[in-house]
């Protein structure tokens, strides 16, 4: 009976939330994101960018009004090799590396009721 009120208790926190969720299941802080989600009751939609890459209207319209380079990841080593930390590509550029290079995109991106949240942000995550 406890591991009912368990299961319950756990679902009714988000009530069953949708969210996409955009990353890897070889990632291994998609994989810490998408259990923290779960046991928050989230209903998650996931989208393997590996072999579903995001075009770049897809990013274009992900990124919005956001500052492009939270979404570039500083672990990809094109990221490094380029320098992008010091020397940030322009956002059109941006956005044509990261959809032919999926790996640039920092990971996970959740994105639920018109917010979106990149990496793994437990309180952004909260917010949603």
């Amino acid at each position: 009976m406890a591991s009912r009120k368990t299961g319950a208790a756990k679902r009714s926190a988000k009530a069953g939330k949708k969210a996409k969720f955009l990353g890897k299941p070889s990632c291994t802080t998609c994989r810490k994101a998408k259990s923290f989600m779960e046991k928050r009751g989230f209903q998650l939609y996931f989208r393997d960018l590996a072999k579903e890459r995001l075009s770049s209207a897809e990013l274009e319209k992900l990124i919005g009004k956001r500052d492009y380079t939270e979404f570039l990841n500083s672990r990809n080593e094109l990221f490094r090799k380029r320098k992008m930390g010091e020397n940030p590509p322009t956002r059109r550029e941006a956005i044509k590396m990261m959809a032919k290079e999926p790996n640039l995109i920092r990971r996970p991106v959740v994105v639920a009721g018109g917010r979106v949240v990149v990496g793994f942000d437990q309180e952004g995550i909260a917010r949603l």
